[in-house]
């Protein structure tokens, strides 16, 4: 039976999966986890990073769900968080990001208005 392809990303999921991986740190984790899951100082030291910046850059893939943690107890009783790469596809085309973007749900403060393009600031200090 042929593999049923995971549906296409609703537009705020799409926005946290590009914005995931809009970073070349976060890339280089993804790259690094594909070879083999790993503990944080391990994959620090791979990649050349410090341990917190690691650890904000792996709470953003997980919260993209492009990687998990799962806790260990390691041989000297110590638990141990071990990060493994989450499979996923995720196909980009136009009509994909157009489908998206009419399921977007959150405007970011200081974003352009939808109906004017003006800015927040801008439509505020017009209306004064």
């Amino acid at each position: 039976m042929p593999e049923v392809p995971p549906p296409a990303p609703e537009g705020d999921a799409l926005l946290k999966i590009l914005t995931a991986l809009g970073n070349p740190h976060r890339m280089r984790i993804v790259a690094a986890l594909v070879e083999n899951r790993t503990y944080v100082s391990a994959l620090a030291r791979e990649i050349g990073i410090s341990r917190p910046l690691l650890h904000m850059h792996l709470q953003r893939l997980e919260a993209a769900g492009l990687v998990t943690g799962t806790l260990e107890a390691a041989d000297d009783g110590k638990t141990v968080k071990y990060y493994d790469v989450t499979p996923f596809v995720c196909e980009l085309t136009p009509h994909t990001v157009a489908r998206a973007a009419s399921t977007l749900t959150d405007v970011e403060a200081g974003t352009a208005d939808r109906g004017t393009g003006r800015s927040d600031r801008g439509a505020k200090e017009e209306a004064k």
